[in-house]
């Protein structure tokens, strides 16, 4: 296989991952595939920021739609796209950290598909953070750019978190996903960065991913008290902090 034609399995690969949209190629279920293609994680981001931001701005610039109903269609457009893949991870998480005994009672509780009160809590917050978030920025340009740094920064951070962290489990997603090397988790975190800053210039851009930054962090500290890794749940609600993160401090006047 060619450079250019291991580049384009790869962004593949990641789309398929992180999106329902319908692509796929061939050895994408391999252990390590993912990881190999997270380079890709933040352009795939940028692409559900984008097609997010269309929805808002047809919403309110074309069809005449208030600043909340335009922020409610934005998210709801990003959930379609993503398949409410990182909100179950979120919570998932939020009802293994919150309602787990021990490190074998999270996990379970963290396996199982019912939803309990943390982690129906934890999606209330994250989609009424984020269309509050937007509806306060108001305008559509200004909105859409939000969406396009946080999509893609809250989804370049996550290689750096799988290289910096172990998995939790011997299966799973996360543990199949394999681990990212240095220089595949800094080139997605760079890409990430740097449409963060574009979209958001330098000021509100900087504040914006050293908070989102440290709201992951903090959670990547809890993840490996409490479980002693990351699972693919896990995973996911890294990406809802920093898109989370990134659109509030996106917002704030």
């Amino acid at each position: 296989m060619d450079a250019r034609r291991g580049l384009f399995d790869e962004f593949a690969v990641a789309m398929a991952v992180l999106t329902r949209l319908p692509v796929g190629v061939a050895g994408q279920d391999e252990p390590g595939a993912i990881a190999a293609s997270s380079w890709a994680f933040p352009l795939v981001g940028a692409g559900v920021g984008g097609l997010a931001a269309l929805s808002f701005f047809i919403a309110e610039a074309t069809l005449g739609s208030s600043a909340l109903v335009a922020a409610g269609l934005a998210v709801l457009a990003g959930i379609a796209l993503t398949g409410a893949f990182h909100e179950d991870g979120l919570a998932d998480t939020a009802d293994g950290f919150g309602g787990g005994r021990d490190r074998d009672t999270k996990l379970a509780v963290m396996r199982d598909s019912r939803q309990g009160s943390f982690g129906i809590l934890a999606l209330i917050f994250s989609v009424g953070l984020r269309i509050a978030a937007l509806a306060a920025l108001g305008d559509p340009i200004h909105a859409g750019l939000a969406l396009l740094a946080a999509h893609a920064a809250s989804r370049g951070a996550l290689p750096l978190t799988m290289h910096l962290l172990s998995p939790a489990r011997t299966d799973g997603l996360g543990f199949t996903a394999g681990r990212p090397s240095r220089a595949m988790a800094l080139i997605a975190a760079v890409i990430g960065v740097a449409i963060a800053l574009a979209a958001l210039g330098p000021a509100r851009g900087i504040a914006a991913l050293l908070l989102a930054a440290a709201g992951i962090a903090l959670l990547a500290m809890l993840a490996r008290r409490q479980i002693g890794g990351y699972t693919g749940d896990v995973l996911g609600a890294f990406q809802q902090i920093g898109e989370i993160v990134m659109l509030l401090v996106a917002a704030a006047k």
